[in-house]
C-alpha cells in the first residue's frame, strides 16, 4: 500500500471515530480545529488522488450516524452541512465562485447569521400544528425526538397566523442550544447535589435533546432559534433569506436578532470582524458566522456540490488563547480503553471561561510538541468548546524538565497497557475495565458480534450503571426481576431481551471473539482464529509464534491476542462465559485454505441490502476466501452494493467479475 493510501485510510478512521463521538455519543475527544484539519488533509489527498474518493468517505458525509436509541426521522429534504472559511481571502473566493456560477456581473447580496453552537433539528408542521421533529443525523435520516422538542418552550406547538398565512405544511430548521446562564445554573445545582459538572453548553444541549424522559429535557431549559425551511407549502413563499427570517418570526419562531442582510461581500467581512470582537457579550456560544446568498431563486440556481450548498459558507472564528502553567498530566481512560492524557493547568481565563484542564490528545502529540510538566504553555479554546494545549513557551522554560511517559498499567483497573509501536493511542487490555465497560457491552451485543437484539446504547449504560453487569459474561446471568428493576423497561421488552440473550449462546467462537473487542480482531480475523484453533481454550493457550502461523495474522494481532488472554480478569470472564453455556468452539479447518472460495480474493464495496460489511466478510472467510481492501489484477471477484465507488470502476476497467449480494450468497454455498 502506498504511503498516501495508508494516510487516507488513517484519516478516514480518525474522522469517522470523531464523528461518532461528536454526533452520536455527544462525547467529543478532539477539538473542532483539529477535526477541520483532518478533514481538510483528507480532502486534499482525494483531490490529488481521485482514485481514493468514494461515496463512503467522510468528505461526502453530512453529519453523524443516527443513534439507535430513538426511532428514525426521515428528512423530506436533506439537512446539508456547510463548507468552512477561515480568513478573508476564503470569503472573497466564495463570493467569486457565487458570481461565476450565477453569472452575476456586480455585487451579490448576502444574509449573515451568527453560528450558534448547539444541535441542529428539524420541525414538521401540518395544518399549523407541530406533528414531528428530529435531529439532523446523517442529513437524510436523524432521530425522532418529537416529545423532547415539544418540551422546549421556545418551539411553538402551533403556528401564528396574525400577520402571515399559515402554510399547509412546512419543515422548519434551526438550532436547539443552551444559554450560558442556564448552563451555569444547572452546573451549580449539580454541584450542590454532589454530581459532576457538565463539560460545556453544546454537549449539555445535545444530551438534553436525547433524554428518554421529556421532563429531563425540560429541566435543562433549552431554547431554539429558527433559520431555514426544508419543504414548504404556501401560496406566497418568501423570496429572500432575510424575508424568510421575517416570515418565520411572524409564524411565532424566535429568530436571531443579530442576523443582517448586506449588499456585498465587503459588508460580510465587516460583519464577521464585528462579531468576532463582540462574541463574549452574548449569553450563548457562537463559533462563527453563516453567510448565505440572500436571493432564494439564486440559491436554487447555484444548487449543491456533494454535501455542501454552493450558496452558503460558514466562517469559523479563530481559537481564543492564553498562557498558563502546566501543573501536571493525568490520564483518563476512554470508552474504548484508550489512555487519554489531560493537562492540569493553573486556572486561566479564556474567552470569559475559567480553564483549569485541557486535552493533550496522546503521547505522540506531547512528544512532538515537547510539552513537559512545569512548562508555561499556550492554551486555546478550539471551536470554543474543548481547551487544548498547543505547546510550551520555550523561552520561559527555566529548568531541565523530564520528558513525559504514559503509565504502563491502566490507571483505572491496573491491567497491562498495550501500546504497539507506531500507534498513536495506548489501550487498557482488560475487557472488564469499568471505564470502558458500557462500550464493550454495547459492542458485544451488536449485530456483527453476538447479535443480542434490544441491548443498545441506553440499556448497556443502564446495566453498567446499576452494576448488574460488571463484564460481558454477566449478561448471561440476568433474569426478569433484574431487568425490571431498571427504569423504563417494560416486562415484554425485558422478556424479549432475555430471549435474545439465550439465543446468542449458540453464535459460536468466531462471533464471540469479535464481540470480546480484542484489539485488531474484527470479524475476519476472528473467523480465521476460530477456524485455526477450534476453541477459546486453545486460542488462550497459544503463544505468539503459534498465532503467527495463521494466515493473515501478523505480529501486531498476535501480540494483542496474547496480551488479552494474559490478563487474569479476561481469563476469568471467559470461564464465566463457558459456565453460562456460551458456545466457545468452532469447527477446525485445515491450515491450507479449504472451501468453495479457497485461494480466491474478493473485494467488498458499497452497501449490501441485507448484510453488513463484517457479515459479508465472515461468509467469504468461512468459504475459504480472502477479503482485500483494494482492487488489483489478483482480485477474483468484486462484491458491489449500493453507492459503490472507485473500486467498482476499477474492477470494470480491469475486467474483474462483479457480483451482488445474491451472487455472493450463491458463490459461498455452491
Amino acid at each position: 500500500m502506498k504511503a498516501y493510501e495508508k494516510r487516507a485510510r488513517e484519516l478516514r478512521e480518525n474522522i469517522d471515530a470523531a464523528n461518532h463521538r461528536y454526533h452520536v455519543l455527544d462525547d467529543p475527544q478532539i477539538s473542532d480545529g483539529d477535526y477541520d484539519a483532518l478533514l481538510r488533509e483528507l480532502l486534499d489527498l482525494e483531490l490529488a488522488h481521485p482514485e481514493l474518493a468514494s461515496p463512503d468517505s467522510p468528505t461526502q458525509r453530512v453529519g453523524g450516524t443516527p443513534s439507535t436509541g430513538f426511532p428514525p426521522y426521515a428528512h423530506a429534504r436533506p439537512m446539508l452541512s456547510l463548507g468552512n472559511a477561515f480568513d478573508e481571502s476564503e470569503l472573497l473566493a466564495f463570493d467569486a465562485r457565487v458570481r461565476k456560477l450565477g453569472a452575476i456581473g456586480g455585487d451579490v447580496a448576502y444574509t449573515c447569521e451568527l453560528k450558534i453552537d448547539g444541535l441542529a433539528v428539524s420541525l414538521r408542521y401540518d395544518g399549523g400544528k407541530l406533528t414531528a421533529g428530529g435531529t439532523r443525523g446523517d442529513g437524510s435520516v436523524g432521530e425522532d425526538v418529537t416529545p423532547n422538542l415539544r418540551a422546549i418552550k421556545t418551539i411553538p406547538l402551533a403556528l401564528r397566523g396574525d400577520a402571515v398565512a399559515v402554510p399547509r405544511h412546512v419543515d422548519v430548521r434551526g438550532e436547539a442550544y443552551m444559554r450560558k446562564s442556564d448552563f451555569e445554573r444547572l452546573n451549580a445545582e449539580r454541584e450542590a447535589r454532589g454530581e459532576p459538572r457538565f463539560a460545556n453548553p453544546r454537549n449539555t444541549a445535545a444530551g438534553g435533546i436525547r433524554q428518554l424522559d421529556p421532563k429531563m429535557t425540560a429541566e435543562r431549559k433549552l431554547t431554539f432559534y429558527a433559520y431555514a425551511v426544508g419543504e414548504i407549502d404556501t401560496p406566497e413563499p418568501p423570496r429572500s433569506q432575510h424575508e424568510l427570517l421575517a416570515y418565520l418570526r411572524a409564524l411565532g419562531f424566535r429568530v436571531n436578532e443579530h442576523a443582517r442582510a448586506v449588499p456585498s461581500i465587503h459588508e460580510v467581512v465587516a460583519f464577521v470582524e464585528e462579531w468576532e470582537a463582540k462574541r463574549d457579550t452574548l449569553d450563548y456560544e457562537i463559533d462563527g458566522v453563516v453567510i448565505k446568498v440572500d436571493d432564494l431563486a439564486l440559491q436554487a440556481k447555484l444548487g449543491t456540490s456533494g454535501k455542501d450548498p454552493r450558496w452558503a459558507i460558514a466562517f469559523k472564528f479563530r481559537a481564543r488563547e492564553a498562557r498558563t502553567k502546566l501543573l501536571d498530566i493525568v490520564v483518563s481512560v476512554g470508552r474504548t480503553g484508550t489512555l487519554n492524557p489531560n493537562a492540569v493547568l493553573e486556572p486561566v481565563q479564556i474567552g470569559g471561561t475559567t480553564v483549569s484542564s485541557a486535552t493533550l490528545h496522546n503521547l505522540d502529540y506531547i512528544r512532538a510538541n515537547d510539552i513537559r510538566v512545569g512548562d508555561v504553555v499556550t492554551v486555546i479554546r478550539a471551536g470554543d468548546v474543548i481547551p487544548r494545549v498547543v505547546g510550551p513557551v520555550l523561552e520561559l522554560r527555566k529548568a531541565k524538565l523530564p520528558e513525559y511517559s504514559l503509565p504502563t498499567t491502566c490507571p483505572v483497573c491496573g491491567a497491562d497497557v498495550d501500546h504497539p509501536e507506531g500507534e498513536p493511542m495506548a489501550r487498557c487490555t482488560n475487557a472488564s475495565c469499568p471505564a470502558q465497560l458500557v462500550e464493550r457491552v454495547r459492542h458485544f451485543a451488536s449485530r456483527g458480534a453476538m447479535d443480542i437484539e434490544g441491548v443498545g446504547d441506553q440499556l448497556a449504560a443502564a446495566l453498567v450503571e446499576s452494576k448488574l453487569v460488571r463484564d460481558v459474561s454477566d449478561t448471561y446471568h440476568l433474569d426478569l426481576a433484574a431487568l425490571l428493576s431498571l427504569p423504563r423497561l417494560a416486562e415484554k421488552s425485558a422478556s424479549n431481551v432475555l430471549a435474545a440473550i439465550e439465543g446468542s449462546k449458540k453464535r459460536g467462537l468466531a462471533r464471540l471473539l469479535s464481540g470480546l473487542g480484542i484489539r485488531f480482531v474484527g470479524s475476519q480475523n476472528a473467523a480465521i482464529l476460530a477456524g485455526d484453533f477450534g476453541s477459546i481454550d486453545a486460542l488462550a493457550a497459544a503463544t505468539e509464534a503459534e498465532l503467527l502461523r495463521s494466515e493473515g495474522i501478523g505480529p501486531e494481532i498476535a501480540t494483542s491476542v496474547a496480551l488479552f488472554f494474559a490478563q487474569e480478569p479476561n481469563r476469568a470472564m471467559v470461564a464465566r462465559l463457558k459456565a453460562a453455556g456460551v458456545d466457545t468452539t468452532a469447527p477446525l479447518r485445515e491450515r491450507e485454505p479449504a472451501g468453495v472460495l479457497a485461494g480466491k480474493t474478493l473485494v467488498l464495496t458499497g452497501t449490501l441490502p441485507n448484510l453488513t460489511r463484517d457479515e459479508a466478510a465472515e461468509l467469504i472467510v468461512a468459504a475459504g476466501g480472502k477479503v482485500s481492501g483494494s482492487v488489483s489484477k489478483k482480485t477474483d471477484y468484486v462484491v458491489a452494493g449500493a453507492d459503490a465507488g472507485s473500486k467498482l470502476a476499477k474492477a470494470e476497467q480491469l475486467g474483474i467479475p462483479v457480483i451482488d449480494e445474491a451472487g455472493l450468497r450463491k458463490l459461498t454455498t455452491t
